[in-house]
């Protein structure tokens, strides 16, 4: 009889915490799936991505969230082709794909730096100061119409002579290594290469593109959305944007350690890169910008516009066109 009373206590202490378990897996089950592209490496560009997931913000909205590496040809892809929901990308690369007479069906729902902060970094001993005296020099290009259309722009503005560049074909992953072989110049993003010289303490010399022409002010990276799946699930939009908004707050409000959270998920990283270039960007990625992730229409349409003008696009691109606030948190 005592067995048998003993054996029924056990099972009874036992029944919670099966429920307990069941209720557990249940509520991971019920987590929506879905997969967010990045552009590039790891870096702190994606931060805020890696602290919602890290902190739960994603799991709190019913979100599980796979960060997974580009292919060859971009983010882009991927989220137009509805392999992904959501990805990173930029108004210059997706300049050429929205101006075609069939638009990729993808729009950008998120600018995850307010201003551009890319520009042309050079060696100190290059004594390329603005970008006139880049005449002379070389610099290292991918080849893009875009690309060297703003850096003809911003040469001449500043009174020099862009024939006068030598054209260097190169795709520069490391900017540090770059600059110590033949390398004069080239584009970069300073929170991340621009940093990394500091942190290697590589002399050098930087201007930036939106100091010599307002208009090269665009947005750059930004988040895209397939258009197809936001259409049919706007509330697990606002709900995505609702985490991805709370780990970037996170990442401005705590740069150190949402660097370390970056660098967890990828140990790869240069922890003291990771670290200088969030406590660069903690008070860039919102900036002036009423809040965090708003685009400006004006400063959008006139990138675009100045495109159209100088042939760089074959259609115009209408106003307002590929771009959204509206599933960003109040």
């Amino acid at each position: 009889m005592k067995k048998i009373i003993s054996i029924l206590l056990i099972f009874t202490l036992l029944l919670p915490l099966s429920a307990c378990g069941g209720k557990e897996e249940t509520k991971s089950n019920e987590l929506k799936e879905i997969t967010f592209v990045l552009d590039w490496t790891p870096n702190t560009n994606h931060t805020g991505i890696y602290v919602a997931q890290e902190k739960g913000f994603y799991e709190e909205q019913g979100l599980k969230v796979n960060i997974v590496q580009p292919p060859e040809d971009g983010a882009e892809s991927l989220v137009a082709g509805g392999k992904a929901e959501y990805g990173v990308s930029f108004q210059d690369i997706m300049a050429t794909a929205w101006s075609k007479e069939d638009p990729l069906p993808i729009t950008a729902i998120l600018a995850i730096i307010n201003h551009n902060t890319s520009g042309i970094l050079s060696g100190k001993d290059k004594n390329i100061l603005s970008p006139k005296d880049m005449q002379g020099h070389n610099y290292a290009t991918w080849d893009d119409p875009i690309e060297q259309a703003i850096l003809k722009n911003v040469i001449e503005k500043d009174g020099g002579d862009f024939s006068k560049v030598e054209m260097l074909p190169s795709t520069v992953t490391d900017a540090v290594s770059a600059l110590q072989t033949n390398v004069d110049s080239l584009w970069v993003y300073y929170a991340w290469d621009g940093i990394a010289t500091e942190v290697k303490e590589v002399p050098t010399n930087y201007f930036e593109f939106i100091d010599i022409n307002p208009v090269f002010d665009y947005y750059s990276p930004f988040i895209i959305g397939n258009n197809k799946y936001m259409e049919e699930h706007p509330e697990e939009v606002k709900a995505f944007l609702k985490a991805t908004v709370e780990g970037y707050t996170f990442a401005m409000e705590h740069p150190e350690e949402a660097a370390e959270i970056l660098c967890k998920a990828n140990p790869e990283i240069d922890e003291e890169l990771a670290k200088a270039s969030q406590v660069w960007l903690a008070d860039k990625y919102q900036e002036d910008a009423p809040r965090f992730g708003e685009f400006d229409k004006d400063r959008w349409n006139n990138f675009y516009q100045w495109l159209w003008e100088e042939k760089l696009i074959e259609r115009e691109i209408e106003q307002d066109f590929g771009f959204t606030n509206e599933f960003l948190p109040e």
